[in-house]
């Protein structure tokens, strides 16, 4: 009951955050909106399809957090892929957006790859509430990354510029995904007083906050074709760690069954790519008038 209500939920929570991005995108590449500055930013606060966008992330929280609740940090993540299977299926049905063949068949490829790699990994766990000092090291681990990632962005050319500020992204929300797991369950085993009086909380806004300035940058920097598609891989490959290591979750016993999943894992991350560069760049491109 609690993993097939941790695979709702995840698979809610992609679904809203393709929302999200559909909706924001359309309302700030609409023709009559401004292109730069504060003129642009009075728009879009005064734009209610803009607004919508952020009912949208928020409900991804909501969804995410509830996940993460009911399921192992090893199972949700992975489901956040999804999204770009969600998303070409809003750019084609609300958006009426012509896309090719290819396009469908990486999302199909991508979704059966997803299904095989959690049905084989079977991840499961955690096992208890993890200590204090199980946070210490993977947390500064992933913090060093982090830096190291953005003093590469520093110093390279605009692309790899993209690639390494959407890596510190995705590693920011990998690291956020298990704040959000750590408060969730406070809030469910304690109470609200005890989550506001917690660290898990506020480390979780601390890194939310600093993985969407990542990945702003990362976008701003460079082309989607780049930072999306590490965004989405290396979230869930830093996720499953992080989930091993701080929640002791496991997978599957059989070593020929953790083979074929790594084969499947690795199925996902090359329709994530093909997909990403099949679609058109944004959603008013080859898009039926």
């Amino acid at each position: 009951m609690a993993v097939g209500l941790a695979i709702a939920f995840g698979l809610l929570t992609a679904l809203a955050n393709a929302a999200m991005l559909a909706t924001q995108h359309v309302a700030s590449t609409s023709h009559d909106s401004p292109r730069r500055g504060w003129a642009l930013v009075r728009y879009l606060f005064g734009h209610p399809l803009w607004l919508l966008g952020w009912l949208g992330a928020i409900a991804s929280l909501v969804f995410q957090a509830l996940a993460l609740h009911f399921g192992p940090i090893a199972l949700v993540q992975p489901l956040l892929v999804s999204e770009l299977v969600f998303a070409l299926v809003l750019r084609r049905w609300w958006l009426h957006q012509r896309l090719r063949r290819s396009a469908w068949a990486s999302a199909a490829t991508t979704a059966v790859a997803l299904a095989t790699f959690l049905v084989l990994a079977a991840p499961r766990g955690p096992l208890g509430e993890p200590s204090a000092s199980r946070w210490v090291a993977p947390s500064a681990v992933t913090v060093i990354l982090v830096l190291i990632a953005i003093a590469i962005a520093r110093s390279a050319t605009p692309s790899r510029r993209a690639g390494a500020y959407a890596t510190a992204a995705a590693l920011l929300w990998a690291l956020e995904a298990t704040f959000i797991k750590a408060a969730t369950d406070i809030l469910a085993s304690r109470s609200l007083a005890s989550l506001l009086t917690s660290w898990p909380l506020y480390a979780l806004v601390v890194c939310g906050v600093l993985g969407l300035v990542a990945e702003q940058a990362a976008l701003h920097v460079g082309p989607l074709k780049i930072s999306q598609p590490i965004i989405v891989i290396v979230d869930p490959l830093a996720s499953v760690v992080l989930g091993l290591v701080i929640y002791r979750e496991q997978f599957a016993n059989s070593p020929s069954a953790i083979a074929v999943a790594v084969v499947a894992f690795a199925v996902v991350a090359l329709g994530v790519v093909i997909l990403t560069r099949t679609v058109p760049a944004t959603v008013t491109d080859a898009q039926r008038r």
